[in-house]
């Protein structure tokens, strides 16, 4: 049995890359970047005016003139006009390109216009309410990087700089594999022995946050057809979340089937609560990783928020994240195990407070929906109330 450091360390190391594809942009969002992004043009691509309202040239204003003969009008999307009488005006609408001959733009607000002629009601200065060509980004400039998360903000960038297509990473290929003879489908009546299936649809919803459409697959207490099934998802996958069998009752055949198929063991079982008979590995070829975490609902969802997301923030090439909670209560953890304690933070006085959630051991479901994380706690230490530790978020930190 190893430390949590030892195994948290063990399942970076595993990090791998799953190479890089070419998308639409409308598929692209929630994606990470596999090329860095340049501006194709200036932005913005010429003299554009700011504020509805004419153009002139500061010069005629300079000469002490203040009332304009309007030549025209400048509509956004429209070609660039020429003002012809120097001391003349175009109007111009927010967005337009600055008529050439003109530097310098006066909103309506400051101005009063009467049969054809603008009046200034207000002193001028040169160029203002003007967006200059290329103020923002010169052509060739680096927009955004690669190893962005795509938002809507990078999305807008990449439109404007027209990628129609994007290269970005791949998304590893996983599948959820649930095992037990006791599960039952969750449209089924179980009867007094049996419970329905639930670890596979949590990981599935927390896998879709990070926008990853899983497999869900099961397979009962059997272990020729384990064998079997697990042989053909590990072909086809890039990673394996396996949900239960590997604890050391007589059924848990994990362990030993994964060895007969090439998945080589990093470790099996960890000195912390919930989650100790986690087991992990990879096959030699690193074509597929395995987390074959302990079947009670809460050391898979522990599991999945400590060790499985970090890893895959790391092999997507994402900077990981720390949290911490300040504690709401002392806590006193006797054991030689690294504790998780479900928690319920929440944001007080611009500080993040955790009150604790104990629950009712591993399996217990429902105490899940009632925290909003978990709380990691080091073994044989005290801590007092105001103490600052380790958080993991499996939810939306609302005030």
């Amino acid at each position: 049995m190893i430390s949590y450091e030892e195994a948290y360390r063990s399942v970076l190391g595993a990090a791998g890359d799953f190479g890089s594809e070419q998308v639409s942009l409308n598929a692209a969002h929630g994606l990470i970047l596999a090329e860095d992004i340049r501006a194709d043009r200036d932005f913005p691509p010429f003299d554009r005016a700011t504020k509805d309202g004419i153009a002139i040239a500061h010069e005629a204003y300079e000469n002490g003139v203040r009332s304009f003969e309007i030549e025209g009008i400048a509509a956004a999307g429209s070609p660039r006009q020429i003002l012809q009488g120097r001391k003349n005006c175009i109007e111009v609408m927010t967005g337009a390109m600055l008529p050439e001959n003109t530097d310098t733009v006066v909103m309506y607000e400051h101005i009063n216009i009467d049969k054809g002629t603008a009046f200034l009601e207000r002193a001028v200065s040169s160029g203002q309410n003007i967006h200059k060509k290329g103020s923002d980004e010169p052509k060739n400039a680096l927009v955004l990087k690669k190893g962005t998360k795509i938002e809507a903000a990078e999305i807008g960038v990449l439109a404007s700089v027209g990628k129609a297509q994007v290269l970005v990473k791949k998304l590893p290929k996983i599948t959820v594999v649930s095992t037990g003879n006791e599960l039952v489908n969750v449209d089924e009546k179980p009867l007094p022995h049996q419970i329905r299936k639930s670890n596979g649809y949590s990981l599935d919803a927390v896998l879709r946050v990070e926008g990853i459409k899983c497999n869900l697959l099961h397979i009962n207490d059997f272990e020729e057809e384990i064998k079997k099934e697990l042989a053909a998802a590990l072909r086809e996958n890039n990673v394996l979340l396996l949900s239960g069998g590997v604890s050391k009752g007589k059924y848990d055949y994990l362990p030993k089937i994964l060895q007969e198929l090439g998945v080589d063991k990093e470790f099996h079982r960890v000195a912390q609560r919930p989650g100790k008979p986690f087991w992990f590995g990879a096959k030699a070829d690193g074509r597929a990783t395995v987390f074959a975490f302990p079947g009670n609902p809460a050391s898979t969802f522990a599991s999945y928020h400590v060790y499985f997301l970090p890893w895959l923030r790391r092999s997507l090439g994402l900077p990981l994240t720390e949290h911490s909670v300040v504690l709401g209560e002392a806590f006193e953890n006797a054991t030689g195990l690294t504790r998780f304690i479900r928690a319920e933070a929440h944001l007080k006085g611009g500080r993040l407070k955790a009150t604790l959630v104990m629950g009712n051991g591993s399996g217990d479901l429902t105490s899940l929906a009632l925290s909003n994380g978990f709380v990691r706690f080091n073994p044989e230490t005290n801590y007092n109330e105001g103490d600052l530790v380790p958080f993991y978020p499996t939810k939306r930190i609302l005030q």
